[in-house]
């Protein structure tokens, strides 16, 4: 076997020190979360008796479907962040968020949690999220469509959509995502007062 010469084994080695040296600067991956957001003001009375529902989608934009956060810093252009991350797939925290937010707005047993057995009768909620403007500062806008539909067979009950509003207060990745949540709550809040009261 050849031994490598001195100066083979010192490129080796200022290369090696170069990589750790960038490793060492790296700056470090935050994740990010989605917080529940309580009701206003209680909403209970005028659902005594009510049908479950069952949210059992809630779909996302492609581009923003993925683990980087994702602004949009102008018309036409996003901008995919190298340090700030989603905890989990956003769609699965958005629609956890939401459940929560529906929970806390609905009586005891009017929502059943996704992905779980549902009571013969639950109607399905779908949620379309047509699209989340993030920018780097200023406000976020959320517009969302949704259903309310029977499962057997299937009828659709009721549909709503709205573009939902929430200020940024800061520039910093919690505060983005802080306002995210603060409009799923305020899309709750549209959800309930357009369910069949029964």
């Amino acid at each position: 076997m050849k031994a490598s010469s001195p100066t083979t084994a010192m490129m080796a080695a200022i290369i090696a020190l170069a990589l750790l040296s960038g490793c060492a600067h790296s700056p470090p991956t935050r994740y990010l979360a989605l917080n529940s957001v309580p009701a206003e003001a209680a909403t209970y009375a005028a659902f005594t008796g009510m049908t479950p529902i069952q949210l059992t989608a809630l779909r996302i934009p492609a581009q923003l479907d993925r683990p980087e956060l994702v602004t949009q810093p102008a018309p036409n252009r996003y901008a995919i962040s190298e340090t700030e991350r989603w905890a989990a797939p956003l769609a699965q925290l958005m629609r956890a968020a939401l459940a929560r937010d529906l929970q806390m707005r609905l009586p005891d047993g009017a929502l059943i949690v996704p992905d779980t057995p549902a009571p013969k009768g639950t109607r399905a909620l779908v949620v379309t999220v047509i699209d989340v403007d993030m920018p780097a500062q200023g406000e976020l806008t959320l517009q969302a469509t949704w259903a309310v539909a029977q499962r057997a067979p299937d009828v659709v009950e009721t549909t709503g959509n709205a573009t939902l509003h929430a200020p940024i207060a800061g520039d910093d990745a919690a505060r983005k995502a802080a306002a995210l949540s603060r409009a799923l709550g305020d899309l709750a809040d549209q959800i309930v007062s357009s369910l069949p009261r029964r």
